[in-house]
């Protein structure tokens, strides 16, 4: 493996890892309704555990309420039941075929604790892009240690795998602010 292979796939695991945190901002939800909110919610769909856009369709009634219709009329109780039970604490009414499911208002002191979630999962972004370059860095040395590239050469890299790593985290340190800030917005 030589150096602009390390390079290039510690930037391409980065990328997966900053592309991994934006999924799971995602999935923390703020005052208003977004579909994505419902994407990782589980169907029992003929003995199987589906994903919930797979037996539904997910659209935006308005700025708080989020209108699930099952394609099959008898899934619609189980779509509800999937809904009422996930980790959102959502309670989903239904009207014949639609499921309205309102998005309650957030507390002061639910929104602090939603931040205090976003820097948790930025933390652990930034951890995972640091054992990147730690594992990018031991990949350096040992390609030294084989006598297939320089001491000057490893430095270089490493230097580089360094900036790539800051780059990477000032991003992350960015979504984290905008988060708190969309969050914190009433």
């Amino acid at each position: 493996m030589s150096v602009a292979d390390i390079k290039k796939s510690v930037d391409q695991k980065m990328q997966k890892s900053i592309e991994a945190f934006k999924n799971d901002l995602a999935k923390i939800r703020t005052g208003r309704a977004h579909t994505g909110l419902l994407d990782h919610i589980q169907v029992d769909y003929y003995g199987s555990s589906v994903p919930i856009s797979q037996v539904a369709n997910m659209t935006l009634i308005d700025a708080r309420t989020i209108g699930v219709q099952a394609w099959e009329k008898k899934m619609v109780p189980v779509v509800e039941k999937a809904i009422r039970e996930s980790d959102l604490g959502l309670n989903p009414a239904t009207q014949g075929d639609q499921i309205r499911v309102p998005m309650p208002a957030l507390t002061e002191e639910r929104r602090r604790e939603l931040t205090k979630v976003v820097k948790s999962e930025g933390e652990n972004a930034k951890i995972a892009v640091r054992n990147l370059r730690r594992d990018a860095n031991e990949q350096l040395k040992k390609l030294v240690k084989d006598k297939e590239i320089s001491e000057d050469d490893e430095r270089r890299a490493s230097d580089d795998v360094q900036k790539l790593t800051d780059k990477n985290v000032a991003e992350i340190d960015r979504l984290v602010v905008s988060k708190e800030a969309e969050i914190m917005t009433v």
